[in-house]
This record gives structure tokens, sequence and C-alpha cells, in this order.
């Protein structure tokens, strides 16, 4: 008896530790989310939780030196939580919020703040989001979201003295990416205040009266004419006369001070591994040769006479495989959506509530912008939406729609995203969370998902899919080999043309973000193999018990988590069917 006792003192000591961390960790993890939030007013005003109405961020060298010293001493007491003490679900909370603190400090650390571009847009182009997200209730929703117009001309002086802070040290774009970098300001400058992105939130004021109405849209149009346009005619000014002409000649990311940390920070970021860039490109190499041969077969099923390389030419330049206008490619894009639709309960247990539409890529961004994208909804009044470039439809090949259209749009980005959304009783700070390498690997599954859902009949959409995955291949070539290993401009180009059927506009437009965006395009294919190889271990080790609806619940129930995490949570899956069935 003597013993039981103390067997009970034993365990309720250990119940009351467990129990104190979780709570220690809760209540750090709200303080951190708190003072994100707190910080960044336009992350808040995207969650519906606007802490500074009527504010822009403060981007101060003031605040940016106390936020890295907030995020420097919020990881250090984030790395003292014992995680053995958590539950499962606060194990993945620390995971993210570690993730997403590190991120924070390490940008400041490299001084990112002083290129907040890419080669597709910027700082000016995701302010685009405010009309999205303007939720107006009553009048003062309208006045402090017009306060924030007036508030332009402050963010965006600070935002350029960064920029010629990193011109004066090297620290910039290089100068071959930022050609027609203008156009993506163009759209923002308007001389009729109606007409502005801006201005789309006042049009439809019912809730107040006429005369209210006619004072916040007056007032808004003299806010979008005296401070919304010369802010951005200033940064196009700026950007035309002093930054393109004087930005970097180099391309790789290791040219710039402090680079190859830089690189492999971001590697590390974008993939959560410890991988190096070496080590990264010659895996790229391996799938490359891999998906080489995949694509040779194909070429011989068609009964194609001519080389690899006159193939790729003919798919570039037959007009049969390509739209006659944007409506058409949008049909199809919509139609294999919609098909995609009926297949989901044969591969999902749980679908999600949010619906998603087809839209083209806004105008004023298409030129430069990639092929396609999923952007999700900031309210649950809105859907999700899988946007089509159709800009220059000789470029926009039919035969990639079946791959992009399943990565961006079902079983890939829209399905995990809303997923991860909708999740119950999950802090904002996770279901919100977006970790590159499982989200970008998950889509690009999803891509090859496709041939098990019945998709690629017509084999040039087969070789559509393979030239996807040799795109996502090649990037592990191409984004370490120009920003570690001196590869030039020319030489990524014709390494992706030579090895895909991706066309020249695509090729230019893509290897310009990777050059912009360090090792961003590392995450795809480092995911998918993560998820493919975990895939392949729960077919072997389950047999005939392996449950496809229920692998993809066990990768997708917890949201977007490192591949660490997700390792575990799959082989911990397997451990447990196997006791199970024994």
């Amino acid at each position: 008896m003597k013993y039981l006792f103390l067997l009970m003192v034993l365990c309720s000591g250990f119940v009351q530790a467990t129990t104190d961390e979780n709570a220690k960790f809760t209540e750090l993890a709200n303080e951190v989310w708190q003072y994100s939030l707190d910080t960044s007013p336009l992350s808040a005003a995207y969650y519906g939780l606007d802490t500074q109405p009527g504010k822009m961020p403060d981007i101060s060298p003031a605040q940016l030196k106390q936020q890295f010293a907030q995020y420097s001493q919020q990881s250090q007491k984030l790395s003292r939580i014992q995680v053995e003490k958590l539950t499962e679900q606060n194990q993945i909370n620390l995971a993210i919020l570690q993730h997403m603190v590190q991120n924070a400090a390490d940008n400041y650390r490299f001084k990112a703040f002083q290129i907040p571009l890419t080669a597709e847009g910027g700082f000016h182009t995701s302010l685009g989001f405010l009309p999205r997200v303007a939720n107006f209730k009553n009048a003062v929703d309208v006045e402090n979201y017009i306060a924030r117009l007036t508030e332009f001309p402050r963010y965006f002086n600070q935002q350029i003295a960064y920029m010629r802070e990193g011109l004066a040290s090297g620290n910039s774009q290089p100068n071959i990416v930022l050609q027609g970098f203008e156009t993506s300001i163009d759209g923002f400058v308007v001389t009729d205040a109606q007409e502005s992105l801006f201005y789309k939130p006042l049009q439809e004021l019912s809730f107040l009266s006429a005369g209210q109405q006619t004072t916040l849209q007056t007032q808004a149009q003299k806010a979008i004419i005296e401070h919304v346009v010369p802010s951005y005619q200033l940064f196009r000014q700026f950007m035309v006369e002093d930054y393109i002409p004087n930005a970097r000649s180099t391309i790789g990311v290791i040219n710039t001070p402090n680079g190859a940390a830089y690189y492999q920070n971001r590697a590390e970021h974008y993939t959560t591994t410890t991988m190096s860039a070496q080590e990264i490109h010659e895996i790229g190499l391996q799938e490359v040769k891999r998906i080489r041969n995949e694509m040779q077969r194909i070429i011989e099923q068609v009964e194609y006479e001519g080389s690899f390389a006159e193939f790729l030419t003919f798919l570039r330049t037959d007009p049969q495989f390509y739209p006659k206008t944007a409506e058409e490619l949008l049909k199809e894009a919509s139609f294999i959506a919609k098909k995609m639709d009926a297949q989901l309960p044969k591969f999902f247990k749980f679908l999600p509530r949010t619906p998603y539409g087809v839209e083209p890529v806004p105008a004023h961004i298409a030129p430069k912008y990639t092929t396609g994208r999923y952007v999700g909804p900031s309210k649950d009044t809105d859907p999700g939406y899988y946007w089509v470039n159709t800009y220059a439809l000789d470029r926009r090949p039919l035969y990639e729609m079946e791959a992009l259209t399943l990565h961006e749009a079902v079983p890939g980005h829209h399905l995990q995203i809303s997923l991860s959304r909708e999740m119950k009783n999950t802090p904002l700070y996770r279901s919100s969370y977006y970790i590159s390498a499982f989200g970008e690997g998950w889509g690009l599954y999803s891509e090859w998902l496709g041939l098990e859902a019945g998709f690629y009949q017509d084999p040039y959409s087969n070789f559509g899919r393979l030239t996807y995955e040799m795109w996502r291949a090649a990037r592990l070539v191409v984004d370490t080999g120009m920003h570690v290993m001196g590869w030039s401009r020319e030489q990524a180009m014709d390494f992706m043309k030579q090895n895909s059927a991706l066309s020249e506009h695509n090729i230019k437009t893509e290897i310009d973000r990777y050059i912009s965006w360090p090792g961003q395009a590392l995450s795809y294919k480092i995911g998918e193999l993560t998820i493919k190889r975990l895939r392949q271990e729960a077919e072997s080790e389950l047999g005939q018990k392996f449950d496809i609806r229920e692998f993809h619940y066990q990768v997708l129930k917890n949201g977007s988590v490192p591949l660490s995490q997700l390792e575990q949570q799959v082989k911990l899956y397997i451990q447990d069917q196997l006791n199970h069935n024994q």
C-alpha cells in the first residue's frame, strides 16, 4: 500500500509538471503572437484582427532594431520550453512558432528589409490586398481605412530609404531581373480616384446615410489622389532613375554582403532541413536524369521522329497546343478543376467547406507573374481563388494545364490550405501559417496524384506533367547553381530549355524569380520527395492494410508543418496501424 501511495504521488507530480509546462508555453505563445500582430498591423488586418486601425507599419530603424531584440529574446524563451512535457499539439505549435520567430530574426540579421521586392513584385503590390480585406461595418471602419491610405507616403519613404542603403552596400536585387519592373507599379497610378484599386471598397456603403456616403467617398478620393498615387509615382521614379540603373550586375546572392551564409539560411528555412547547397544540387541532377528518361519514353510513344530538342521546339511552337483566347484558357482550367472535384472523395476522408473560383491573374502584374497561383480567402465570406495567367497566350500551353490545376487548386493548395485554415481548436498562428516545403511539396505531390485519379490520358498532357516535375527538379540545380556555384543567368536558362517544354517566356520569368528569391524554389522538390518517400514506407510496412484516404489524412491533419514533424507523425501512424493489426 505504501508503494502504491508513493507511485500515486510520483504520477501526480509528473502530471502537475506537464500541466505547468503546457500552461507556461501557452502563455508565451500568446505573447509571441500578440507581439507579431501589434507590430504588423497589415498582417493583423488580413486576419481580421486590426490591432492598429488606420495605421501603416512603423519600419523605422529604431523600431526594426527593437523588434529584432524582442524576436531574439522570444526565440531564447521558446528554446527553453521542455518539449517532452508538452502535448502533441503543443509540440507542433512550438515548432511553428520557432520557425516563425527565427525567420523574423534572421531577416533582420541578414538585412532582408533592404530588398523588399522580387522580380514579380514587392511591398507596393502586396498593399493591393488591403481592399480585399476591408470589412466595413460602420463609419469608423471607413475612416480608419482612409486614414491608413494617408500614411502611404511615410511607409513608401521608409522602404525607399532602406533600398538606398542596400544599393550603397551592394545588397540589392540584380539589375537584370528588374527590366520592365515599373509595369508592376503603373497599374496603381491613376488620374481618376474612382478607378483606383483602393477605392473599390468605397463603392458600396449602403449601411450609411446618403450624406455620410458622400462625405467619406470624397475623403477617400482625396486621400488616393493626394497620398496614394504620389507614393506610387515617387516609387516608380526611384526605381527607374535610381534603383534599376545602379542595382548590382551579379546574379548570385553569394555576391552580396554575407551572401553565402544568407543562402544557407534560406535553404534551411525553405526546406526545413539542414542540407547543404551541394547536396541539394546533386539531388536535383539525379531527379533531372530520371525524369528525362521518362520524357523520352513518351516521345517514343507518340512516335515522334526528331531529337529531344526538336520535340521541345515542336511543343513550344505548334499552335494546336495553345489557347486562342483568355476565355478558352480559363474554361480549360475550370473544367479540369471540376473534374478533379469529383475524384476527391476517393482520396480524402475530409474535404474543406471553403469553395474556390478560377480567375485571371490581375492585368497590372501579369506580364512578369508566374503561370498560376492560389490566393486564399482573407475572411470567412470569401472563397479561395485559382489564378491563371492569361497574358501572352502563345506561351500558355494547354498540355500543362492538368498539372498546373491539380497543383494550385485541388487536391493541391486550395484543399491543403483550406483544411489547415479550418482546423478546430488550433491557434490562428498555426492554422494560418505556411511552411513552403510542406505546402509546395504537397502541391507537387498532388500533380503526381493525378495519375491515380485518371488524369494525363493524353500523352502530351503527361509530358506536360513531367515538364512541371522537371521544372521543380531543375530548380534544385539552377537555384543552387546561380546563387552559390557561379552559374550565369544564360547557363540556368539553357539548362531549363534543354530539359523541359516550358515556353521561353516562362523560363525567363521563372529564372528571374529564382534569382530574386533565393532558396524558395528548393522547397517544392524536397517536400515532394519527402511525402513520396513516406508514402512508400507506409505502403511497404502496411501492405494490404494501407489506406490512401487515411494516409492523406495523417499527412494533412496537423496543417503545414516542418518536414521533420511530418516524418514523425507518419511514422507514428504506421506504428499505430501495425500495433492495431497484431
